[in-house]
C-alpha cells in the first residue's frame, strides 16, 4: 500500500535533517533546495570557504532562510580543522592533553568558540570523547585527548565548557566510543568485540559524564558492538541509542547522527533508508554532509514513514524540540583575525607538548 506524502510531515522531517551545501555562496539553486528542504541544520566544510568576509556573509545567509537553520563545522584542532588560516590553527587533541593541564583545553575551547561565533557559526562538532584505546586505529589517534578515560574526560568536558564560553555549542562524539577500531567508518564499518564489562570501563565513562555535565549534543559511531548489538550499528541501534544512552546514561540532549553518506553506511543502504532507520533506533538529528539532493530524498522518505506510521511520529516531534532548544548561550563580538593572543596559546601549547617526557 502507498501512503501519500503529507505537507506537514514533510516539513517535520527537514527538521530533523542537518545538511551540507556545495558551493561558497548561497546560489538560487541552493537555495531554493534548502526552502523545500526547510533543515534545521547547515554543516559547512573548506568547499564552503573562501574568506573571512566571503563566509560572514554565507552564514547570514543561512541564518535568514525560512527554516532558520544552525550552522555546524567541524573545527576539532589538529588534522580536522575545516577553516585555514587566519583563523588559528590550534594544535590535535593529544598535544593539547600532552600539557597536563585542562585549563589549556578550556582556553583553546573558548579561542575557537570566539573565532567561529564571530563568523555566524552556531555549533562545533567537538569535543572528541573517544578514549585511544587501539594504537592501530586509523581514523581517531591524535584527535583523541588520551588513552584512559580519566585524561578524555578531563580534557574534553575542559574543550567542551570553553566552547561554551566561547559562544558556541558543544557537540561530544563518537557514541559509544570509536577508539578502539581498526578501520576507518568513513570508508567501511568497524567492528569492536570487546565485552560489556570492557566498554562500561574504558570507551563509556567519558560520554557518561558529558551526559552528565549536559552536554547539548552527541553524535553516534558507524560502528558495531558485538556485545551491545550483534546486528545492528550504534547509529542504528535501539539498544545503544534508546536503551543505553537514553535510559541507562540518563541523556536528555540532542542524539545526532554521524554523516549518513560515510562508507559504513552506503556500502548497506541507501541514505534515505539510513535516515529512517536511524530516526526509528532513537537518533534526533540526521546528518547528510555531502550530497543536498540526497537530504531531500531523505526527507521525503521520513514523510512516507510518517504517514505509514513505520516511524513515530511522537519521537519526531520530540526530536524537532530537542533541536529547537539549541542556542549559543550568547554571542560575540567580531574577533579580528588572526588573533594574536589565540596565536599565543597556540604557541605555548605546542611548546610545552613538544617537551621531552
Amino acid at each position: 500500500m502507498k501512503y501519500p506524502m503529507i505537507e506537514e510531515d514533510r516539513q517535520l522531517a527537514g527538521r530533523v535533517i542537518c545538511t551540507g551545501i556545495p558551493g561558497l555562496r548561497l546560489d538560487p539553486t541552493t537555495r531554493d533546495a534548502l526552502v523545500q528542504l526547510r533543515p534545521s541544520g547547515i554543516v559547512l566544510f573548506r568547499r564552503n570557504y573562501e574568506s573571512v568576509e566571503q563566509l560572514r556573509e554565507l552564514t547570514a545567509a543561512l541564518h535568514a532562510l525560512p527554516s532558520v537553520p544552525l550552522v555546524a563545522i567541524d573545527h576539532e584542532g589538529g588534522a580536522v580543522m575545516r577553516l585555514p588560516a587566519p583563523f588559528t590553527q590550534f594544535p590535535a587533541a593529544r598535544s593539547v592533553a600532552q600539557t597536563g593541564a585542562p585549563e589549556f583545553a578550556f582556553a583553546v575551547g573558548k579561542a575557537m568558540g570566539l573565532e567561529l561565533a564571530s563568523i555566524g557559526i552556531d555549533l562545533n562538532f567537538a569535543p572528541v570523547l573517544d578514549v585511544d584505546s587501539n594504537p592501530g586505529n586509523p581514523v581517531i589517534g591524535e584527535r583523541s585527548f588520551g588513552a584512559t578515560p580519566e585524561a578524555v574526560t578531563m580534557f574534553a568536558l575542559a574543550l567542551m565548557n570553553g566552547l561554551h564560553a566561547g559562544g558556541v555549542i558543544s557537540c561530544g562524539k563518537h557514541f559509544p566510543g570509536h577508539g578502539d577500531t581498526d578501520r576507518d567508518s568513513h570508508l567501511e564499518l568497524p567492528v569492536v568485540k570487546r565485552r560489556r564489562d570492557q566498554l562500561g570501563a574504558t570507551e563509556l565513562p567519558p560520554f557518561r559524564a558529558a551526559a552528565a555535565a549536559g552536554i547539548p549534543v552527541l553524535m553516534t559511531a558507524h560502528v558495531l558492538y558485538s556485545a551491545l548489538d550483534e546486528q545492528r550499528p550504534a547509529t542504528f541501534s535501539r539498544r545503544i541509542l534508546r536503551d543505553l544512552l537514553r535510559l541507562e546514561l540518563g541523556y536528555s540532549g540532542v542524539i545526532a547522527s554521524d554523516d549518513l553518506g560515510m562508507g559504513a553506511v552506503s556500502t548497506h543502504a541507501s541514505v534515505p533508508e539510513a535516515a529512517v532507520s536511524a530516526l526509528q533506533a532513537g537518533a534526533d538529528w540526521i546528518l547528510i554532509c555531502n550530497d543536498l539532493q540526497q537530504a531531500l530524498q531523505a526527507a521525503d522518505r521520513i514523510a512516507v514513514a510518517l504517514a505509514s506510521d513505520a516511524l513515530d511520529r511522537v519521537h519526531v516531534v520530540k526530536a524537532t524540540e530537542r533541536i529547537r532548544r539549541l542556542t549559543p548561550s550568547h554571542r560575540t563580538p567580531a574577533v579580528s583575525l588572526p588573533a594574536p593572543e589565540h596565536e599565543a596559546l597556540n604557541q605555548r601549547i605546542r611548546a610545552i607538548a613538544a617537551r621531552p617526557l
